[in-house]
């Protein structure tokens, strides 16, 4: 298989963000991921828990299958409903991994490999660390590539390189690569803010051993002077700017909280939320790392289109989570029209019923204004409840009662579709 290249316009900015202490309030690490997509994808959130597999089997990505690892990790992930892999997500380590499509001075591969985002799910899977994370995404970059169609759609293919931005409660890492090739950057302080162009320069703390030697090879550096990542890779003609989605939270003067994030990822003005014909803000996540590791890690998912209009919900790893079939879309097995080939001959109905619920929902903030009004504080009004029940178990001395949260997410869900109804 390769693409019939029709091109479509470059990928709309999507955003990530993090923000360390002191930047970011009492000790902790605050992640942020706007997931910006086809206006009509579904995106689900699912979890699945940790597993021991086979020695020699394999694991099915969303069009190759590789080697599988003896233990999988626990994770929670946000992901359009027709692959494998993950926009953004956590494991139970307190790893969050979201990737950007980019475009370089290089295409991305046409040939059906390892898409973005299953090397996002596959890092959450196999991780510990941030830095572990890294590893394993980059060993199989190599290994096994990166390319396919990023869009359920048959009649054109786009395909991307990616950046990834990797975080746990101690550091974060930016990884950009360009084919296998890739380069990346520890933050351990203040906001980073990665969307879909290169944003490595000078500074990188580990890269492909043949990195400079390829660019050499391809004429884009001289080899002479300092190597500048993103002047190398980046395209000619790169007209795309993250710049006012990247000012809009480093430029807050308060320290960074959950609610700020929030409201970050909410901002139409500064083009962090897309709202545009071909393409919407399809979920959105955060995530809250303390330092301290006595406190749990808290991780928010929307499951809906467009965070101004939707509502955060709180899930922590314990033992026994409770499964949410209503954030998951319907299963289709084998007969997935995106997992026969040819591909994509038709586009099955993937909303879940949140989703459902949530298209009412804003349908009704939409067209009435008063009653649209009502509807978005009461919105408003669930989300805080859950923050300040966040914030209590966050500055609690006592140890988490495992019992208490394993309902967590599926309890707002629930809550969330019965006040729609």
């Amino acid at each position: 298989w390769t693409c019939e290249s029709t091109r479509m316009a470059a990928a709309p900015p999507s955003y990530c963000f993090v923000a360390f202490p002191p930047r970011a309030k009492d000790g902790l690490v605050v992640f942020g991921k706007n997931s910006a997509r086809p206006r009509d994808e579904v995106q689900e959130v699912v979890y699945f828990s940790a597993a021991d597999h086979e020695q020699e089997s394999k694991v099915e990505c969303t069009y190759i299958s590789i080697d599988q690892v003896p233990r999988t990790h626990a994770i929670m992930i946000s992901r359009p409903a027709w692959l494998w892999g993950a926009e953004m997500g956590a494991n139970e380590h307190g790893v969050c991994i979201a990737n950007e499509a980019i475009n370089t001075r290089e295409p991305a591969a046409e040939i059906e490999a390892l898409l973005g985002m299953d090397l996002v799910r596959l890092g959450l899977e196999r991780g510990e660390t941030a830095k572990e994370a890294l590893d394993v995404i980059v060993s199989l970059l190599e290994e096994h590539g990166q390319g396919g169609n990023y869009y359920e759609d048959a009649n054109s293919c786009r395909s991307f390189q990616s950046a990834y931005l990797i975080v746990d409660r101690d550091e974060a890492w930016v990884l950009e690569t360009v084919g296998k090739y890739w380069a990346a950057e520890k933050v351990t302080e203040g906001v980073r803010c990665i969307c879909n162009r290169l944003s490595l320069t000078t500074k990188m703390d580990a890269e492909h051993p043949e990195l400079r030697s390829y660019a050499q090879s391809q004429g884009w550096w001289t080899g002479e002077g300092e190597f500048n990542f993103s002047e190398v890779f980046s395209p000619v003609e790169d007209h795309l700017d993250c710049g006012a989605g990247k000012d809009s939270l480093e430029k807050q003067e308060e320290s960074i909280t959950v609610q700020t994030m929030m409201n970050t990822l909410r901002d139409k003005a500064s083009g962090v939320c897309i709202d545009s014909e071909s393409f919407l803000t399809t979920a959105s996540g955060v995530s809250v790392l303390p330092q301290n590791r006595s406190s749990p890690c808290i991780h928010y998912f929307t499951g809906t289109p467009d965070p101004s209009r939707s509502i955060f919900k709180p899930f922590i790893f314990v033992d026994d989570v409770k499964l949410v079939p209503k954030t998951q879309s319907p299963c289709f097995g084998d007969d997935d029209p995106a997992r026969k080939e040819p591909r994509f001959q038709e586009k099955p109905d993937r909303r879940h019923e949140l989703y459902k619920a949530h298209e009412w929902a804003r349908a009704i903030i939409e067209s009435d204004q008063e009653q649209g009004r009502k509807l978005r504080s009461t919105m408003l009004e669930l989300e805080k409840q859950g923050l300040e029940a966040m914030e209590e178990i966050l500055t609690s001395s006592e140890p988490l009662d495992p019992a208490e949260v394993g309902d967590l997410f599926y309890d707002c869900v629930d809550t969330e579709i019965k006040f729609f109804k």
